[in-house]
């Protein structure tokens, strides 16, 4: 790869914000120098234009691709090129919907072959733990290699997704309380983690089952309560076995004291929410629009602003899709009958200006927003050397331009259905270009890597 020096007048690197040029060599970072740094013919040099920011290659760790089995839904080449045209250069698929589900080494075999060749931006991946393969090590089959979890961490997986209800899925089965303490305690034998989507299901079976056209109905099928006590007994299992924990779109606000508390005691917990959580509100929900489906639900917009003020103070680490397509069909956008639809929202290429539509509304910093949307999920991942702007990390940058602004056409979203909440809606914050280790991706020659955990051995 040929030397590259990329200047701008608004670098955001992790320090902050600053001018200055950025050199790359053999698609990593070198250096940061003076905006000022004299020509050099021996390297292309790329100017921003005065309007944009060079941001870090932003990290969705929650994006569910659907590829192999469900290849209608979504697939690598969809979602990838996507994710580019939103700013995003690294995606951590999710284990569940496709199938099989990567629940064990074969499944993630599958995983990589339908991947390879065909990403636009580089790809890691979740593993699943579900009842068949939480089995410890000590009961695997003589001759065997270990547990099933055990192996999928040394082949690099990310970490471990497992759901505390029922999925949506047959395929992927959920834990009960036993299981999550029976995962959690292997998973903590090799310092691996654990997510969980965390909604109780006797909670949701004891409320009002959804049907018909209502969102309201909907929204109280799925109650705040749902959320805080499988929160409660996911902070329980946490404290049994030590494993580090993270739970995914956080929904409801009245969970936050609980991660507070979780916190203030040392447990090793994080927590991420979503751009819809932090943008749309219930009371301004169509009845029928089941495009604004998803679990857990969204809530009304005080919620919303609890949600806010927890990312500001930290006890949010980051903010990711939970990109969740599905076929026009399943989402019942014919009769808009939100308890037969599909709950699930597909926005990896808006998320970025999503979410700076509403953080910079309320004051927030591109310096955050790339923490939010980069660093954190990086870190969640362990994908060293992505989320940042500095030296020794892998040139991967979003050309952002922060003030001007654009309408959502459903026809130029590239994700396999064109389906999105966000039809017709005036965002803030366009992305003028995305670069993957020190080249354009030009949405054409699927450049991307499949990668593994930093510490995979």
């Amino acid at each position: 790869m040929a030397e590259l020096l990329l200047r701008a007048r608004r670098i955001v690197t992790a320090d902050g914000e600053r001018a200055g040029a950025v050199r790359v060599s053999g698609g990593r970072i070198v250096s940061i120098e003076d905006f000022y740094f004299p020509p050099d013919t021996g390297r292309d040099e790329v100017e921003l234009g005065d309007d944009c920011v060079l941001l870090p290659g932003l990290v969705d760790s929650h994006v569910h691709i659907n590829e192999p089995g469900r290849t209608e839904w979504e697939g690598f080449g969809s979602a990838t090129a996507a994710a580019a045209a939103g700013g995003i250069t690294t995606v951590v698929d999710m284990p569940l919907n496709s199938i099989p589900p990567t629940v064990d080494l074969a499944s993630l075999r599958a995983k990589q072959r339908a991947a390879e060749g065909r990403v636009h931006v580089d790809v890691a991946f979740w593993g699943g733990a579900v009842p068949a393969n939480c089995r410890p090590a000590d009961a695997t089959p003589a001759g065997g290699t270990g547990s099933d979890l055990h192996d999928l961490h040394r082949a690099g997986v990310a970490g471990f997704k497992c759901f505390l209800l029922d999925s949506g899925v047959p395929e992927f089965p959920p834990l009960d309380r036993a299981g999550l303490v029976s995962a959690m305690t292997t998973i903590a034998a090799f310092d691996g983690l654990l997510i969980a989507h965390a909604e109780d299901p006797a909670v949701i079976a004891a409320s009002p089952q959804p049907s018909g056209r209502s969102y309201q109905a909907f929204l109280a099928s799925r109650p705040p309560r749902a959320e805080t006590e499988a929160v409660s007994w996911l902070l329980d299992a946490v404290r049994r076995t030590g494993c580090r924990a993270h739970l995914v779109h956080l929904s409801s606000a009245a969970a936050l004291p609980l991660l507070a508390a979780a916190r203030a005691e040392g447990l090793p917990v994080t927590v991420e929410t979503c751009p819809h959580y932090l943008s749309l509100a219930a009371e301004r929900v169509p009845d029928g629009a089941t495009q604004f489906k998803c679990c857990p639900p969204i809530r009304d917009q005080a919620n919303r602003e609890r949600l806010w003020q927890a990312l500001s103070d930290g006890l949010i680490d980051c903010v990711v899709s939970d990109h969740s397509p599905c076929t026009p069909e399943l989402k019942r956008l014919d009769t808009g009958d939100f308890g037969a639809a599909w709950g699930g929202i597909a926005s990896v290429q808006l998320s970025l200006p999503v979410t700076w539509t509403e953080a910079s509304s309320r004051g927030h910093s591109l310096p955050e927003l790339a923490g939010w949307m980069a660093g954190g999920p990086a870190r969640l991942a362990g994908l060293a050397g992505k989320g940042a702007i500095a030296a020794g990390y892998d040139a991967d940058f979003a050309v952002f331009a922060p003030d001007d602004s654009f309408v959502v056409d459903q026809a130029r979203l590239l994700h396999r259905h064109p389906v999105t909440p966000y039809a017709g809606v005036r965002l803030r914050g366009v992305v003028r270009e995305t670069w993957l280790a020190g080249e354009r991706i030009d949405g054409h020659t699927p450049r991307g890597r499949l990668l593994r955990r930093a510490s995979a051995r």
